[in-house]
């Protein structure tokens, strides 16, 4: 079972923060988180920053990444002029001699244009350029074999 599904169990049973504590997780990108300011949820978790990016035009969807609190870090903003592509990128400062790394949380909804899977590709290009990066999140691709590094469709290349 996969942390996303854990979380996704674990929250109908009221356990997250619980799960998440034991884990103790340094980052914890969570896709489809489906908040919006229409709710009063408590989405803190103790020792943890908390960056999200709520879906603007209707529910579902949404990112969110939580940091420890012991790292530094700051959210860059990546500006698609109104662009509805759904990612949150985090640059955590590395310690010491340790270069910084950026982080990105991406959500691609099932059925995306072109055109904007055009758009997440060169915010990822962008981002990564000469700097350690990690991107993770659903991309929504089921066709593609990560054994082999392939896939049936050209959009999933």
């Amino acid at each position: 079972m996969s942390l996303h599904e854990r979380v996704e169990y674990e929250k109908e049973a009221g356990g997250t923060e619980v799960l998440i504590q034991e884990g103790n997780y340094d980052l914890i990108g969570i896709t489809e988180t489906w908040w919006d300011n229409n709710h009063n949820w408590n989405i803190g978790i103790e020792g943890y920053k908390l960056l999200k990016g709520d879906r603007q035009i209707r529910k579902e969807g949404g990112v969110a990444l939580y940091v420890k609190y012991m790292y530094t870090c700051e959210d860059v903003q990546v500006s698609e002029h109104g662009s509805s592509v759904e990612s949150l990128w985090v640059k955590i400062k590395g310690a010491g001699n340790n270069s910084d790394i950026m982080m990105g949380v991406c959500y691609r909804p099932p059925g995306q244009t072109q055109d904007l899977d055009e758009v997440l590709l060169d915010q990822i290009t962008k981002l990564s350029k000469g700097q350690k990066t990690v991107v993770k999140g659903d991309f929504n691709h089921p066709d593609i074999c990560w054994n082999t590094n392939s896939a049936k469709s050209e959009r999933s290349y």
